[in-house]
């Protein structure tokens, strides 16, 4: 930790040492559990539908953004960002596209289960390899805006990892920020609530299980909307004037989304964790054959 790097402009030692291992904490359960999720997939014959598939999507996105943190929580004990500006470019770049591929695939299963259960249609096999292509190439193109000028990746306020910059607020962020958030956030939230909610209505119905339609919906507000909340403030206020340690608690929290993740769509699905069981103790479980269950 000693090193002759000043500290970042707001942020005390404990501040640093302390937000490096959130990060680090952060990474290296959400590799763990997100890993455990891919590993069943390729493991257990009965996980591989075109539903978990889906999940399986997801757990590599979340792997993704939990490599970002893991690398933020390196820099942040080394006390600045050793990989030059073309390293802050790539990183911004692969967090960005591995956040909102895992925005899009929460609500590519919230569509799919609304398909299980309200219209009774099963997901083939090519309507999801098509979907989770597009959801990667649709990502990628907006994570590369930045990359040749609409939008700009910059350093966070810890100055150790690197990020969408909202710092300026300047009409180049404010035209790239509107549309990206729309068809990367606000659409998907509300196929995430529409969808539950048709659930929910079905299940009233015919009063087979309990469904809070509130959960997944709550999570992805909980860990992206103070990331979202601070962006679109930039818009129209100086960011600057919020203190660094509370923009940085934006990306903190933003970046717990891979822990719960993997316990409400692997761990929390009754069909998936009985797969995982399964690769860890060698038990087979039988359970439902109704795919993505979820308490």
């Amino acid at each position: 930790m000693v090193t002759s790097y000043p500290l970042p402009d707001g942020f005390s030692e404990f501040d640093v040492f302390s937000l490096g291992s959130a990060l680090l904490v952060e990474g290296l359960v959400g590799i763990f559990l997100n890993g455990l999720t891919l590993v069943s997939f390729l493991k257990i014959r009965e996980l591989r539908t075109p539903s978990n598939f889906l999940v399986f999507s997801l757990a590599m996105a979340d792997i993704g953004i939990c490599m970002n943190a893991t690398v933020a929580a390196f820099s942040s004990f080394l006390r600045y960002w050793p990989y030059g500006s073309d390293g802050c470019q790539t990183h911004g770049f692969q967090g960005f596209m591995t956040a909102l591929a895992s925005i899009n695939f929460i609500a590519a299963i919230a569509w799919d289960r609304y398909h299980q259960y309200c219209t009774r249609t099963k997901l083939q096999w090519s309507s999801a390899v098509t979907l989770v292509v597009f959801i990667w190439l649709f990502t990628a193109f907006w994570s590369a805006m930045p990359l040749i000028g609409w939008g700009e990746y910059d350093y966070e306020p810890l100055r150790t990892c690197c990020t969408l910059d909202y710092s300026k607020g300047d009409r180049n962020f404010v035209s790239y920020l509107l549309p990206m958030a729309f068809f990367n956030l606000v659409i998907q939230a509300f196929v995430v609530m529409s969808s539950y909610q048709s659930i929910e209505k079905k299940f009233k119905k015919t009063g087979q299980f309990k469904f809070n339609p509130n959960t997944p919906l709550k999570t992805l507000l909980l860990c992206w909307g103070p990331y979202g909340v601070l962006c679109f403030y930039a818009a129209v206020e100086n960011a600057n004037l919020v203190s660094p340690k509370l923009r940085m608690m934006a990306p903190i929290l933003a970046k717990t989304s891979p822990f719960f993740n993997a316990f409400l769509y692997a761990l929390g699905n009754e069909n998936y964790r009985g797969g995982i069981w399964q690769f860890l103790t060698g038990q087979k479980i039988e359970v439902p054959q109704i795919d993505n269950k979820s308490k």
